[in-house]
């Protein structure tokens, strides 16, 4: 019985220091607890105090590392609070069993005194306070979430204002106008490596020199230019001269624009002249059709009471009644088998160009020149005051050359677009496959008097483009031409 007493009493003893040591470390662990909660605050302090050293735009980085930081002390509260019940309950069990144990060893009877001390031991034995570890599954140190923004924060300081870049040079000489292309070549007075991209802004006009700020059309901008050229392509030149003005950027401002350049980007623009046109025809800007009931209207207007119960007259008796005289140089309407329009410019010198594609559909229609003289009876090429080329789709296809009524038959195939160009000076008129430049007749003659664009359409529909240059590969062509001459000898002559 002694013996028993001396092992219950070591027992005792033994959990009276494990129980020592368990208070100690839920000390300890509430002192971690604390020093996690004061460190935590400590951390977001300085995180606080480094984020209000920088801008807005590090809101979001900020928000990040603030929830880092709390994750962080939840995970480790958790698991030291998880840790402080374990030994909290261990301890509770370990004093219960220290105090059965005291009790026990005033029990009088052996027997019972021995059950007690076989449960004792077997208690003690299974009991969690032997099976706790009395160390801190998670420190309270904080660092590895320190911050130290004083690298950031000495860049901020080095930042400065980004330098204006300097306005381009454009260089007029190495500009290139050609084939309805414009190509602007600029350079930077001095080395910039802050350059992004430049602005390219141009506008049309009829006015050589510098911009004008009244009457003129508005900038338009091209952005986001990498080099230190550009070309701007599929151009109409409607107006004489083009501005151009260019300027630098870098990522945070742009830089003035260069001096303004004017470049001639002249060419022959013309209309159509309505007041010409014969009444069968419906002209609406550079789009001319074959009309069978436009005459109609205006015949029984003249024709009045006479014309009724006739019939629909033939395109031979239409009205020759003309619209009053509008602008310079109006002229007849024509009439009859005439099928004509033309344009409201003429072309007293110099080398132009335009072009004229037809409807897949169009029966029979001319392209060529005139002289404004030509008989409202007339037709294109039947005359010596004319030049064209003839397509006829109807019953028989044919392709011509008409002039003083007289045909050359061409052996090529009719192309989709057809180049006209006239060298009035030079005394030449060419036609060309407007697509691969081919050249399908030349006329040579001496013109005496200005000649203007002639166009005849019967069933269908041609439209015609202007303010177009002369084709590159139309003034190499020039040049070789002279060998073809024989072929045109038929029909070349001098106009009176």
């Amino acid at each position: 019985m002694d013996t028993q007493k001396e092992a219950l009493q070591r027992i005792i003893t033994t959990l009276a220091n494990k129980n020592d040591e368990i208070q100690n470390f839920i000390d300890t662990l509430s002192h971690v607890l604390k020093g996690v909660q004061g460190n935590s605050t400590k951390v977001l302090s300085d995180l606080d105090e480094e984020f209000d050293n920088l801008y807005s735009v590090l809101d979001e980085m900020k928000e990040s590392m603030t929830n880092s930081i709390k994750q962080e002390q939840a995970h480790k509260t958790l698991e030291l609070q998880n840790q402080l019940s374990q030994c909290t309950n261990a301890l509770e069990s370990s004093e219960e069993l220290l105090e059965f144990a005291s009790r026990s060893l005033d029990i009088k009877d052996p027997e019972e005194f021995t059950k007690a001390a076989r449960q004792i031991k077997d208690r003690v034995t299974m009991a969690a306070a032997f099976r706790l570890s009395l160390k801190p599954k998670l420190s309270d140190n904080m660092s590895h979430l320190m911050v130290d923004f004083s690298q950031e924060r000495q860049m901020l300081h080095s930042l400065k204002f980004l330098p204006v870049p300097k306005a381009p040079e454009i260089d007029a000489a190495d500009c290139i106008v050609a084939d309805n292309c414009v190509t602007v070549v600029w350079r930077m007075p001095e080395e910039d490596n802050k350059i992004d991209h430049y602005v390219l802004e141009y506008r049309k006009t009829n006015h050589d020199g510098l911009p004008r700020v009244k009457d003129e059309r508005c900038w338009e901008m091209v952005d986001d230019i990498k080099g230190t050229e550009y070309t701007l392509s599929g151009l109409k030149f409607d107006s004489k001269f083009m501005n151009f003005r260019v300027r630098a950027c870098n990522k945070a401002v742009a830089g003035e624009y260069s001096d303004p350049v004017t470049l001639e980007t002249k060419a022959l623009t013309f209309g159509l002249d309505n007041t010409s046109s014969h009444l069968n025809l419906k002209v609406e800007d550079a789009y001319v059709e074959w009309d069978p009931m436009g005459g109609k209207t205006q015949e029984s207007k003249v024709k009045g009471k006479e014309n009724k119960g006739s019939a629909t007259p033939s395109p031979k008796r239409t009205s020759v009644t003309s619209r009053p005289s509008m602008g310079r140089g109006s002229r007849d309407r024509f009439t009859g088998e005439s099928y004509t329009v033309l344009g409201d410019s003429a072309i007293e010198g110099g080398q132009h160009y335009w072009e004229v594609k037809a409807q897949k559909d169009c029966k029979s229609y001319s392209v060529g020149i005139t002289y404004r003289t030509i008989g409202k009876f007339d037709q294109l090429g039947k005359t010596n005051i004319s030049w064209c080329l003839h397509v006829n789709n109807w019953l028989q296809a044919t392709f011509s050359a008409k002039h003083n009524n007289k045909a050359k038959a061409l052996e090529v195939a009719v192309p989709d677009r057809i180049g006209v160009y006239c060298d009035f000076d030079g005394g030449q008129l060419s036609f060309y496959n407007a697509d691969t430049k081919q050249l399908l007749y030349s006329f040579k003659t001496k013109f005496t008097q200005p000649v203007v664009p002639g166009f005849m359409v019967w069933c269908g529909g041609i439209t015609i483009c202007t303010g177009l240059q002369v084709p590159s590969a139309v003034r190499t062509l020039q040049k070789t031409e002279n060998g073809m001459s024989g072929s045109s000898s038929s029909l070349t002559s001098v106009a009176q």
